[in-house]
């Protein structure tokens, strides 16, 4: 197993690969293929963003532009997952301030490994610069009670 932390989305690939090279002469290593493979959510065309908030827009016309906005910079063409059949702003849940959703949260601790509430507002988005301690609170309680239904599964 390896591990590489650290560095931004536009080396990370190249950092992984050379870690790969460099442990080459210990197995048969597999072609690269990482160059051309597009990031979750990033297959639409380079030029494409705008269509992309537009198309959310139509899709879920209760969105503000903002918030189709800060959705599809954090999940491209995966924000059909995030959204799915909601048809008004209510059904996606309760708010828990900045936009954050709990049907955006559930997306995140299902697809996204989140585990906490400081791991959704500060490590995954910068939300946290726009929700309130109770909100905060609200949302660790909410992702608390998710993950022990989950365990008792």
């Amino acid at each position: 197993l390896l591990t590489v932390y650290g560095g931004k989305i536009t080396t990370y690939r190249r950092l992984a690969e050379a870690a790969l090279a460099m442990l080459g002469r210990f197995y048969v290593p597999s072609k690269s293929w990482t160059a051309d493979a597009p990031l979750p959510g990033g297959d639409f065309p380079v030029d494409g963003f705008d269509a992309l908030v537009a198309k959310a827009r139509v899709s879920w016309p209760f969105l503000t532009e903002d918030h189709a906005r800060r959705l599809a910079h954090a999940y491209g063409t995966r924000l059909e997952r995030v959204l799915g059949p909601a048809k008004t702003y209510g059904s996606l849940g309760k708010s828990f301030g900045g936009g954050l959703t709990v049907a955006e949260v559930r997306y995140l601790m299902t697809h996204e490994w989140a585990h906490s509430a400081e791991d959704v507002l500060w490590r995954r988005s910068k939300l946290g610069l726009h929700v309130v301690r109770d909100e905060q609170s609200a949302l660790e309680q909410f992702m608390s009670n998710a993950a022990g239904r989950r365990a008792a599964e």
